[in-house]
């Protein structure tokens, strides 16, 4: 049998795995897919290493009302179509590790109990998250599981990227900037030292794009502050989060128009950011096909807010030798990321059209001041490198 590690990356409405083959200190993609509608009308795919699809099986409603349901169906598939393959641990994408846990961690009941008390913190991710670790400790308890947190690589920011203006207990409480979309910006900060080492090890910011949206500045290769902060709500707006928001909206919501923490949670997470600005939807796709003018203004907000994002970290770097853009939007809107740099001109970025849209790795023209790269993340593959590190199974700064 040969050995793998699963990786598990779970949300609220989709689960995704990777199978990677262990092959000394290397990784070799095996098995990739998920389920997705979960709560809905769920459907599994399951492709192999190149990408081709092995199966797709579409489930009845109410069959998989939540992650865990989710990861009993998965672990059924593996258990019929494990082949020559025999997993020895599986990583998990966990979003917040509060202030206790800066890498990561082998879970046990303690480790468990500790990550459900930061539920709280991160709503919208946490619990789905934890949910196929609970499956799987009940179904394999003796596979170790190896927990990787999307706060850890922003742990060690300087104070002044760490605090809120507020009263100093609330921060020895726990109520600080933590940051998210850590192991994205770990894994670019990986490609880009191998790719262009000199510039990586100076002053860079990466916006990581997707329907769930932030900016990292590196300094480096190390994280020296981010937009998202205490919650995955703050920052640059999303696909349906609001990003930053003035605090006295929420006490007008609750004071005046009558909602409840509750409603205005809700709110804030599933009906605002590009939904709820151009009352249309969340798919930055979907908006710039369209002809509305409410579409057209909101991906100018979005847009103008991520390029007011970068600026202000620039200030924190003192300077930017380089932006980098990643995930969903990041590498595939090359109209994005044209308005996003056109925002960017008067600090010298120059977009080259031409690279823009055949999708090359580096995208600026002769003369611009910084470097523009485009990089693809890959979370799950930085989940397996730290997996097998606490496996003793590859040095640390192995590369796979």
């Amino acid at each position: 049998m040969n050995d793998s590690i699963l990786v598990v990356n779970a949300g609220s409405s989709s689960i995704k795995f990777k199978l990677y083959r262990i092959d000394g200190a290397d990784l070799a993609p095996l098995l990739g897919g998920g389920m997705s509608g979960i709560g809905g009308t769920p459907l599994l795919t399951v492709k192999d290493g190149r990408g081709a699809v092995l199966e797709e099986r579409r489930f009845t409603p109410g069959d998989v009302p939540d992650a865990s349901a989710a990861q009993h169906h998965l672990e059924d598939w593996f258990a019929h179509h494990r082949g020559a393959e025999s997993i020895v641990a599986v990583g998990h994408r966990v979003v917040h590790g509060g202030p206790d846990f800066a890498e990561p961690v082998l879970v046990d009941d303690a480790v468990l109990r500790r990550l459900e008390s930061f539920i709280p913190l991160a709503p919208l991710h946490q619990l789905g998250n934890l949910d196929p670790i609970r499956v799987l400790r009940q179904r394999r308890p003796d596979l170790p599981q190896v927990a990787c947190f999307d706060t850890a690589f922003h742990r060690g920011h300087p104070e002044l990227s760490d605090r809120f203006a507020l009263p100093r207990f609330l921060h020895d409480e726990g109520v600080r900037r933590y940051g998210f979309h850590g192991l994205s910006y770990e894994y670019v900060a990986g490609r880009l030292r191998d790719l262009a080492p000199e510039t990586a090890q100076g002053r860079v910011v990466v916006a990581h794009l997707g329907s769930g949206a932030s900016l990292c500045a590196l300094k480096g290769g190390r994280s020296q502050e981010t937009t998202m902060s205490f919650t995955a709500l703050d920052g640059v707006p999303m696909g349906t989060r609001c990003g930053a928001l003035d605090p006295g909206v929420v006490l007008h919501l609750i004071e005046h128009k009558g909602m409840s923490p509750a409603e205005v949670g809700h709110m804030l997470y599933h009906e605002s950011g590009l939904l709820g600005l151009s009352g249309l939807s969340n798919d930055v796709r979907t908006l710039l096909a369209s002809d509305r003018p409410e579409a057209a203004m909101a991906v100018a907000f979005f847009c103008r807010r991520v390029a007011q994002a970068a600026a202000s970290l620039a200030v924190t770097l003192g300077g930017l030798d380089a932006f980098v853009f990643t995930a969903g939007i990041g590498e595939n809107a090359p109209e994005i990321r044209q308005r996003i740099v056109a925002e960017l001109g008067w600090a010298g970025l120059i977009l080259s059209n031409d690279a823009n849209r055949s999708g090359v790795a580096r995208l600026d023209a002769a003369g611009s001041r910084a470097q523009i790269w485009i990089i693809p993340t890959d979370e799950e593959r930085m989940i397996a490198r730290h997996t097998l590190r606490l496996l003793g199974r590859a040095a640390p700064g192995a590369t796979a």
